[in-house]
């Protein structure tokens, strides 16, 4: 495990796919290197579209 979380080797992606599902969050969750953004990737996908549309609006609105 320390290997792992010491970057040295990473899990394969099947293994990663399934502790998404398990944790019913994406896969991207897992690649997240900041906390915040992982909070987004995980909450997107049980939002409405409205909510979803409102997000991506904000993000739109803040590009440069």
């Amino acid at each position: 495990m320390s290997r792992y979380e010491n970057g040295i080797h990473e899990p394969p992606v099947s293994f990663v796919q399934k502790l998404a599902a398990y944790f019913n969050v994406p896969v991207a969750y897992f690649y997240c290197e900041d906390d915040q953004l992982a909070e987004l990737v995980a909450a997107f996908p049980h939002m409405t579209q409205q909510s979803r549309e409102h997000v991506l609006d904000i993000v739109r609105g803040q590009q440069l």
